[in-house]
């Protein structure tokens, strides 16, 4: 059964980086997903669609895919380019202060 290596990407709501620093191996759905005529919910008889395993590094979860015959697809992350100001947040209350108070 295939499978997807990748490291998840920080929700648009974080400021932190919590959660988006291990690697997740996530099973490709074997089957598509179907409506429950009763419920109305989605379902599907493919349990493994449900299981993500998280690992701290890229090679351990290369590791583990090799291991149990698991054929894998490695999604290297985007990275971002840093947001740093020169002052810092401190910058705002700083008594040298050149520009207009704006809060």
């Amino acid at each position: 059964m295939p499978a997807r290596i990748y490291k998840p990407a920080r929700n648009a709501m974080q400021s932190g980086t919590a959660r988006s620093k291990e690697w997740v191996l996530e099973f490709v759905p074997a089957t598509r997903r179907e409506v429950d005529p009763l419920m109305g919910w989605t379902s599907s008889s493919d349990t493994q669609a449900q299981v993500k395993l998280h690992f701290p590094t890229k090679n351990a979860a290369l590791e583990y895919a090799e291991e149990h015959g698991i054929d894998a697809v490695v999604q290297e992350p985007h990275r971002r380019k840093p947001n740093i100001r020169p002052g810092g947040y401190g910058e705002n209350f700083a008594c040298n202060r050149r520009t207009t108070w704006t809060h």
